[in-house]
């Protein structure tokens, strides 16, 4: 009977469909392929023909989801109630997340309340689920008070439950709910996890100022929680896009230059707080205690070099450059070959490219694959912008970098005759 009221509150609009007489059911019954949910059930029922106290349709309930089905699922529910089945947690469960991974939130709301008002325990799976679907909506302030109903209800997955909120309210920019929402699992005594802490200081990253990031990053550094490397990439990006590039170096100085479990980040993180400003012998300075710390110098670190290199027509570092990728046996991408060809070019000895092209692998097809968050601060070159407008209209012919530098180059041509003949 409980299972009955569970749902009779699940479908307010429905119950109705209950008090069918028996006759109509057994018409029902002698066409189990009238409606999608009669075949189900009729199929579900002959398989579970010698014990029909362990029909499951918590899968089939599922499935239906995944096809974006709900009304079939809710059909199947109603059919295995008017014929007399009850209906267990996995049942339940599988509706609600039915509901809200279809965005019902009513009909969600509803079975979600049945199964707080009955004796069935909800899982982790559908509190998460519900929570994204309040996120969809726009709903926080029932976030809020799912905390609540699970601190009553299952006190044990509270945790989980402030972790899977925090996430929320920060991919949604509510900074303040999430901060709210962190102290006040702090005060009930949960331990801040490292997932959680380094989520908590990425969400700030994105949608808090720069005084509360440093705030952030204080109190998780204090709590002694190591922070990882999206962390690391998102406070990075915040000093990055307010040109606090000095700052960016202290706070990469701070984390510690010496960890090996984010690779070459940090390293190429500082060199590019130095690139950005064009400090050129703190760039090589640091350069040379990065291989001295034992760290090899990966195509981002030679890239965030050559590009420093080539803006500032540095030609002798840029070629010694070129011998360091080769010795470190590092094939260039198209970030470097914009590099050398913008260089040359800018100073008008695009005669004298054979040089530094003889040497390199211009047969190769073209291919970035140098960290993005570069870009952010010394932007792409003429070159490399002009290859990819180039590449993506042509996307059906073969292209290698000497084709590009060709086409490249005549472009240039015919863009200086029609500057001159102006």
């Amino acid at each position: 009977m409980e299972a009955l009221s569970v749902m009779c509150s699940s479908f307010p609009h429905r119950t109705m469909k209950l008090s069918c007489s028996n006759e109509k059911l057994s018409r029902k019954m002698e066409h189990p392929h009238r409606s999608l949910s009669h075949k189900v059930l009729w199929n579900l029922k002959q398989r579970a023909a010698n014990h029909p106290s362990n029909l499951d349709c918590s899968s089939q309930i599922l499935n239906f989801s995944k096809k974006k089905m709900p009304h079939a699922a809710e059909e199947l529910v109603l059919e295995m109630i008017s014929e007399g089945f009850l209906l267990d947690n996995p049942t339940l469960s599988a509706l609600l997340l039915c509901y809200a991974n279809n965005d019902l939130l009513p009909q969600a709301q509803a079975t979600w309340d049945g199964i707080l008002y009955s004796s069935y325990v909800p899982n982790i799976q559908i509190i998460s689920a519900l929570v994204d679907a309040y996120e969809r909506a726009g709903l926080f302030n029932k976030v809020t008070e799912l905390l609540d109903q699970v601190s009553y209800k299952n006190p044990k997955l509270l945790s989980e439950t402030y972790a899977i909120a925090i996430s929320c309210f920060g991919k949604s920019g509510q900074i303040n709910l999430m901060e709210r929402t962190m102290k006040d699992m702090i005060l009930k005594g949960f331990k801040v996890d490292s997932k959680t802490g380094n989520a908590f200081l990425v969400y700030y990253s994105t949608y808090g100022s720069l005084p509360e990031i440093e705030d952030a990053y204080g109190r998780l550094k204090r709590s002694r929680i190591l922070i990882e490397k999206e962390a690391i990439r998102a406070i990075s990006y915040a000093y990055i896009k307010n040109n606090k590039f000095y700052n960016l170096g202290e706070f990469i100085r701070d984390v510690g230059l010496g960890r090996r479990n984010v690779g070459n980040l940090l390293w190429n993180l500082l060199l590019l707080s130095y690139a950005a400003n064009f400090k050129m012998k703190s760039l090589q300075r640091e350069f040379s205690r990065m291989i001295e710390s034992g760290f090899s110098p990966d195509l981002t670190t030679f890239n965030i070099r050559a590009l420093a290199f080539s803006k500032m027509s540095l030609f002798w570092d840029l070629h010694v450059t070129l011998e360091h990728m080769k010795h470190y046996a590092v094939i260039p991408d198209l970030v470097t070959y914009g590099s050398v060809v913008d260089a040359y070019l800018d100073r008008r000895l695009g005669r004298n490219l054979e040089f530094p092209l003889s040497n390199m692998r211009t047969e190769d097809a073209p291919a970035v694959s140098t960290d993005n968050i570069v870009f952010e601060v010394l932007g792409k070159g003429d070159f490399h912008t002009s290859s990819e407008v180039l590449m993506e209209f042509n996307r059906h012919k073969y292209w290698t970098y000497k084709g590009l530098i060709k086409t490249y180059l005549k472009k240039q041509y015919r863009s200086n005759q029609v500057f001159w003949n102006y």
